[in-house]
Order: structure tokens, then C-alpha cells, then sequence
């Protein structure tokens, strides 16, 4: 399996790993993660006050871009704003994986020759790395806060923990 280093990561992945773990430091086990202006807006919206702005403020190690990301017109009119930005940044700065959880942000991260991971992946790295015990305990508690995850995927990913 390719251990990736650096990522850069959408809003999507980082509220589920909030909702599941309280927290982002398991994103400590990259050296670099990378969070486009735009994905800082979804989630800092309303003032801070929307459910993970506490701890994506808390986490200062991540690199936080202060400037929007310029986007072709494909990506700004296929996919939402955090999306086409993940993209375009990872391009920008060719970082190799990106970490989307919505199939069209997949798909289209794929067409564009980059390696796509999702909290889900994200969980069952760290569980390999020993940063958390039980991903089936942290599926709870994203389900408890109200993230929608696949059963096929909860599925696959507790059966490659050895959860299963």
C-alpha cells in the first residue's frame, strides 16, 4: 500500500473525522495536510458556530490557504466549491492524494491522475498505524452526529480492520 505523506483534504472528511473522533489529530500521521480557502469557508460559515469549526480552528498545524484557489471551469462547474478547489490545489502543488468522500469528487480526482482517499481510508490507516483502536466505535459516533456512510463501505473497511 502507497503511504502517502501529504494530502490535501475536503470538507466532507474533515467534519466525519470531528463527528468520529472529536478531533483532527489523527491527520498528525501525514507530515502535510492541506486545506484549500474554500473548504475553510464551508466549514467556518455562520462565524465559527457550525459543528467542527472549534476543532478545525484548534488544529493549526494543518496548512490553511488564506486565498481562494483559482479553478478551471470544469472543475468550478462539475463539482461544488471544496471539491474542484481540493483538485486544483493538489494539482498546484503536486501532492499525489487527495482525500474526497463524494463519488463525483472520486471520480473526477481520479481523471486527473491523483490518488483519492476518504475518511474512511483515513480511519483504517490509522487503526493499521495503532493512532486509534476500534473503527467500528468511530463509525458509531459519525452515525450518532449524523454522517451518512455507506454500508457497502463501512462494511469493506471493518472487514479490512479485522473488525469484521
Amino acid at each position: 500500500m502507497h503511504k502517502t505523506q501529504e494530502i490535501v483534504i475536503n470538507t466532507g472528511p474533515i467534519l466525519a473525522l470531528i463527528a468520529g473522533l472529536g478531533d483532527l489529530r489523527v491527520l498528525q500521521m501525514y507530515e502535510r495536510v492541506l486545506v484549500p480557502w474554500e473548504v475553510s469557508q464551508e466549514i467556518l460559515v455562520e462565524n465559527g458556530t457550525r459543528f467542527g469549526a472549534k476543532a478545525f480552528q484548534e488544529a493549526h498545524w494543518l496548512s490553511k490557504f488564506t486565498t481562494p484557489t483559482a479553478t478551471p471551469p470544469f472543475l468550478a462547474n462539475t463539482l461544488d466549491k471544496g471539491e474542484a478547489a481540493v483538485i486544483q490545489t493538489a494539482l498546484d502543488h503536486q501532492i499525489p492524494t487527495v482525500c474526497i468522500d463524494e463519488i463525483a469528487g472520486r471520480r473526477i480526482a481520479r481523471l486527473n491522475g491523483l490518488h483519492v482517499t476518504g475518511s474512511m481510508g483515513i480511519l483504517l490507516r490509522a487503526k493499521r498505524e495503532g493512532h486509534i483502536a476500534s473503527i467500528r466505535t468511530v463509525i458509531e459516533r459519525m452515525r450518532t452526529h449524523g454522517v451518512w456512510l455507506s454500508e457497502r463501505v463501512v462494511q469493506f473497511v471493518l472487514q479490512q480492520s479485522g473488525e469484521l
